[in-house]
């Protein structure tokens, strides 16, 4: 499919930030085609009189929109290579462009119009059936189907990268499988078109009447165009690119909002410029044979703001309908199908219904929640959960919805189209993973440790905070089988959850958890060998929390075989095991790290607490629950049962550096972790706890853990 490193994932940023300059343009050279598509709502015959913009008209246009900011353009039609001309203004448009997007039929495309295209950019080529009979059927123009073949043929031979864009509808819909599979023989990237047509504006009952036949049922529409429901749920409802339906006032101004946000613009064949390709109510184009771009776009474009308003007509209707959220009407929608833009679109109602049916599934069966160190994960999902999914221990974990600091992952398999020069610049390699910055993005790439094998095992793009991914397996075997052992189907989960941590002033240590509370306090178990640990059962989940001050939070600090497993056996009837492999600190208080993206110095006010995590070892007792850290103790086998005070805090700082878990380490990272074990080492007391397997240090442990806590009850920095 299309390059999702660059379509398929969104990052919002607040449009009102950027000054307002018009950096993408977006022309029809033509609307004249030598397709005749059933469904197409633009079509002009080939041999209509030309009214189009001259060659000339355009150059000058260009230099206009250039002056203003102009790096990108968007080239479509009609099918633009039946002007004689045309290779002149692609040249033009796009030599000194950044980038440029290509829309054709292909049946036009020579030998030098195929090497013209070999410049970089985005060339999507359409494709309506699998076969001549049908793709001939839809375009009617017999023979189409062989000219496009011989237009992909010339694309490859000059070495000009293109896009098979899969167009749907309900007369080639029976062959979409078919197409698709041919998409891909003929190129390593595809696309489907929208899967929605819109109708006519040019008022002929007889081609709008075949368009609406051409429509496909509203549940194919979703399936194939399924909404990105965490994607919605993180847009700012009243953000004003995505207006809500009908604000508090009663506004109903349709485009204000649109085109207070907007950056780009469009233009007609015949000169005609606005801020929106589907906008053909000629009041609202501003004439580009009379003015000039400038004028468009500085007065006459935000001038249109307050000049269409939907109504009653749109009051009573869209403007305070229940599905506004999942629909995808617009006012440029209602006047195509009903020359009025506060008009409703029936078909589009449907297809709402649909929407929600289809978000209402997701919800239920694609997404799942688990909290991890006061970090909530929204785990999502191409094919849908079981409760075998995930391994049991999770259970501990899982949530029945998003918390104050929520961070998304979708998985998704198959991999993405991957375009070396598109992956941004390389930070990081090392087996099993190079790492690219691209924009505010961050792509992984999984790569073998053997050097001949250059096969990609998976793709993860992150945005900048790494609080939404989405990953890409190759297969859904694994998944499939089930009881998997990570979130993420890494290995180990610590390769996303370092990152979201060192921005929240926390760290993975090498070590056992564990919660000692005083005995009247220290809440039941239950009979489940899986939960047979002292906690708090959620009620409807079987989740395990903590009170927030209830005992006193241990680690005991080491690496393997050093003991952390055999501590945990040794205390396991007398508190609360957190894991006995790796657990995590995190500072609260002042200074701490505010969710995604946190961070700055740790401050005066304030306590480490511990939380426990699901990477288990030896010992498979997992808990979510959370204690204030009132010491930490390094672990020693020895044949002595005794607690030795740490002081010098140069060597707790050796200590814990040795014991940090680090997955990926980068200088960014580093220098945020270093800070947390910095403030570590200096607020918590620190012992060496030398131990055999005999038990008796456990009574020591727990007089300790009394003492601490009595003293360290009340205070802030520190708790020593």
């Amino acid at each position: 499919m299309s390059d999702p490193l660059t379509t398929g994932f969104t990052e919002r940023v607040q449009a009102g930030a950027f000054p307002r300059l018009p950096l993408q343009g977006s022309i029809d050279l033509t609307y004249r085609c030598n397709n005749n598509c059933r469904h197409c709502w633009l079509h002009v015959p080939a041999t209509a009189a030309e009214q189009d913009l001259s060659l000339d008209e355009i150059r000058r246009i260009a230099n206009e929109a250039r002056a203003m900011g102009c790096r990108e353009w968007s080239i479509s039609g009609g099918e633009p290579m039946l002007r004689p001309d045309f290779p002149e203004i692609f040249d033009y448009l796009t030599n000194k462009a950044r980038t440029y997007t290509l829309n054709t039929n292909g049946t036009l495309i020579t030998p030098e119009i195929a090497r013209l295209l070999t410049r970089k950019g985005s060339k999507m080529v359409a494709l309506y059936g699998a076969t001549p009979e049908v793709h001939d059927h839809i375009t009617r123009n017999p023979g189409s189907f062989d000219a496009l073949m011989r237009g992909f043929r010339y694309l490859k031979e000059a070495g000009a990268g293109f896009i098979v864009q899969v167009i749907p509808m309900r007369d080639n819909y029976q062959q979409f499988e078919e197409m698709v599979k041919l998409a891909k023989s003929l190129s390593p990237h595809y696309r489907v078109g929208a899967a929605w047509l819109y109708l006519s504006a040019c008022g002929s009952a007889q081609r709008n009447a075949e368009i609406s036949r051409q429509r496909l049922d509203p549940k194919d529409v979703i399936a194939l165009d399924q909404p990105d429901l965490a994607y919605e749920e993180s847009m700012d409802p009243s953000s004003i690119v995505h207006r809500p339906s009908l604000t508090a006032d009663g506004d109903d101004l349709l485009f204000a909002g649109c085109i207070a946000g907007r950056r780009d613009f469009h233009i007609d064949p015949c000169g005609g410029m606005t801020f929106c390709c589907f906008i053909k109510d000629p009041a609202l184009r501003y004439d580009l044979r009379k003015g000039t771009f400038r004028a468009a776009w500085d007065e006459f474009i935000p001038g249109l703001a307050d000049k269409v308003r939907g109504g009653e007509e749109y009051r009573e209707s869209c403007g305070s309908c229940e599905h506004r959220r999942d629909c995808r009407w617009c006012g440029v929608y209602g006047y195509l199908e009903h020359g009025r833009h506060g008009a409703k679109v029936e078909y589009l109602c449907e297809v709402a219904r649909e929407n929600r049916s289809f978000k209402e599934q997701w919800q239920r069966d694609h997404r799942r929640y688990f909290e991890i160190a006061g970090i909530t994960i929204q785990v999502e999902s191409d094919l849908p959960f079981t409760d075998q999914t995930f391994d049991p221990k999770f259970r501990k974990f899982q949530k029945d919805g998003p918390g104050p600091d929520t961070v998304t992952i979708r998985h998704h398999f198959g991999l993405p189209d991957m375009k070396p020069d598109e992956l941004g610049r390389q930070v990081y390699r090392k087996p099993p993973w190079a790492i690219f910055r691209k924009g505010r993005s961050w792509i992984y790439l999984g790569i073998s440790p053997d050097a001949d094998d250059k096969d990609l095992h998976q793709v993860v793009v992150f945005n900048n905070d790494y609080s939404r991914g989405e990953f890409y397996r190759p297969d859904d075997a694994n998944f499939r089988q089930g009881n998997l052992g990570s979130i993420t189907l890494f290995p180990t989960d610590q390769i996303l959850l370092a990152q979201l941590l060192a921005d929240r002033q926390a760290c993975f240590l090498h070590s056992a958890g564990a919660i000692v509370r005083p005995a009247s306090s220290k809440p039941t178990g239950d009979a489940d060998s899986t939960d047979a640990q002292p906690s708090i059962r959620h009620a409807a989940y079987g989740i395990r929390h903590s009170p927030p001050e209830a005992g006193a939070g241990l680690l005991f600090v080491g690496h393997s075989e050093a003991g952390k497993s055999t501590t945990v056996k040794l205390i396991q009837d007398r508190a609360e095991i957190l894991c006995d492999d790796r657990n995590i600190v995190r500072w609260e208080g002042e200074g701490r790290g505010k969710g995604k993206g946190g961070g700055g110095e740790i401050g005066e006010q304030g306590l480490f607490r511990v939380y426990g995590s699901w990477s288990h070892g030896e010992v498979p007792l997992v808990s979510a629950s959370s204690a204030p850290l009132r010491a930490i103790l390094f672990i020693k086998q020895s044949t002595d049962n005794r607690l030795v005070p740490l002081t010098d805090r140069s060597e707790v700082l050796k200590r814990l550096l040795a014991c940090v878990i680090r997955p990926l380490e980068t200088a960014n990272w580093w220098q945020k972790t270093f800070s947390v074990i910095e403030a570590l080492a200096r607020e918590v007391p620190c012992y060496i706890m030398e131990f055999d397997k005999s038990g008796r240090i456990v009574e020591q442990i727990l007089a300790l853990a009394k003492d601490i806590e009595t003293k360290g009850k009340g205070k802030g920095k520190g708790s020593r």
